[in-house]
């Protein structure tokens, strides 16, 4: 007998799904007007069928179609009234612009923004920062020119390049463009807009002076790397404190970076030496802010590394490295939905007060996906939840003697 009370009226899939309010997909079908000529397949199925991709970590169109179908009865909370079939998905991937599930990404993230700061983030400087980097996911066809040389073979792999900038407090990129691989990383700093206050971080492939000095122009500060190609001069060796030789700061000096001839453009900054003694290396740091101690400046690059992790848990729970089109648009749109995937499941999250780990809650939706169980009172209490089916061993022994 099932011992558990935390039945709901909807499956699981259902109860992640109701956190997209409908009115906002229909606000963008008629924005995008990509409503017109289907008859069944709209932009809200279009979108419940990518999500079921995701959660499900479906890899082809035929796991995505026989998955729904078998599931069509559990489905009707969510008035799923058409189950597709492969060709109308291919189609639509193809067809159906991807603006439209980025433009839903933004808005459920506008909705949602006040469930995701992390109030665990004591450091109110970490608040301040904006991290920005790119990852590239590999294709197995040349749709996106990918960087590098051909194979042995003479063929060579795609590539789509993912840019993304982070709030720290946050932890979802708010901004995020889709490129070949093959494009560098400088153009993405134009179309970022930093509030005033605000310290941008960032790894030394994002190399423009211009854009360096326009944001302290502006008020906003900046941390990353050294090049090992930059010429620069010192003009000033600054003291350091204890804090700065415990933390491991061997310099701190004030340098005028593009130092010679041929720099069309020159940046006034500050340059940090530091030694990382578990990993015996030297570091050096340059940034715009010449009031912070020294070893904040290395603290602040050293926070980096959260959006390294944003890409490593997009890429380990959701489906990437299989999509289900071989064009451009289609590999754009499973990108888009993965991120909406994404962010239902930090809001869903945020509501509970019980620690989870997120490869923990997003094997529970994949496991529990259509299963009638209240998501949230699981996740505070899974021990209530367990489904005890005794056997009495009178029952066993006549079953197995008979």
């Amino acid at each position: 007998m099932n011992k558990s009370n935390n039945f709901a009226g909807q499956p699981v899939f259902s109860q992640v799904v109701n956190l997209i309010p409908k009115s906002i997909i229909s606000k963008q079908a008629r924005h995008f007007k990509t409503d017109h000529y289907y008859k069944k397949f709209d932009t809200y199925h279009h979108l419940i069928t990518m999500l079921y991709t995701c959660y499900q970590h479906c890899t082809s169109l035929r796991e995505v179609v026989t998955g729904l179908q078998a599931c069509e009865g559990r489905l009707q909370p969510l008035n799923m009234r058409y189950m597709p079939a492969r060709s109308t998905i291919a189609e639509a991937n193809q067809s159906r612009t991807y603006e439209v599930f980025e433009q839903l990404y933004y808005d459920l993230l506008e909705r949602y923004r006040h469930f995701l700061p992390d109030s665990r983030q004591k450091n109110k400087l970490f608040k301040r920062l904006i991290i920005i980097d790119s990852s590239t996911i590999s294709l197995f066809q040349e749709i996106l020119k990918n960087a590098g040389r051909p194979g042995i073979n003479g063929r060579k792999k795609g590539g789509i390049k993912v840019h993304a900038a982070v709030h720290s407090r946050e932890d979802v990129p708010y901004l995020v463009r889709l490129t070949a691989a093959s494009k560098a990383d400088v153009p993405f700093m134009k179309e970022l807009h930093p509030p005033r206050g605000s310290i941008v971080v960032m790894d030394k492939g994002y190399n423009s002076f211009h854009q360096m000095n326009q944001w302290k122009n502006e008020g906003v500060d900046w941390v990353t790397r050294l090049r090992s190609n930059n010429v620069f001069v010192v003009q000033q060796e600054h003291c350091l404190s204890n804090a700065d030789r415990d933390a491991g700061v061997t310099s701190d000096q004030r340098i005028l970076l593009g130092f010679g001839n041929n720099q069309i453009e020159q940046v006034q900054c500050r340059l940090i030496n530091f030694y990382d003694a578990p990993h015996n290396r030297k570091i050096q740091f340059i940034t715009s802010n010449h009031h912070l101690p020294a070893h904040k400046i290395a603290l602040i690059y050293k926070q980096r590394w959260q959006i390294e992790s944003l890409f490593k848990r997009l890429k380990q729970n959701m489906p990437l490295e299989y999509f289900l089109g071989d064009n451009e648009n289609a590999i754009k749109i499973q990108i888009f939905c993965a991120l909406i995937a994404d962010l239902l499941l930090k809001v869903l999250l945020s509501g509970v007060k019980r620690r989870w780990a997120y490869s923990n809650l997003v094997s529970f939706v994949r496991l529990h996906l259509m299963n009638y169980t209240d998501v949230i009172k699981f996740l505070e209490n899974p021990e209530r939840c367990k489904i005890y089916n005794p056997v009495p061993d009178i029952q066993l022994k006549l079953h197995l003697t008979g």
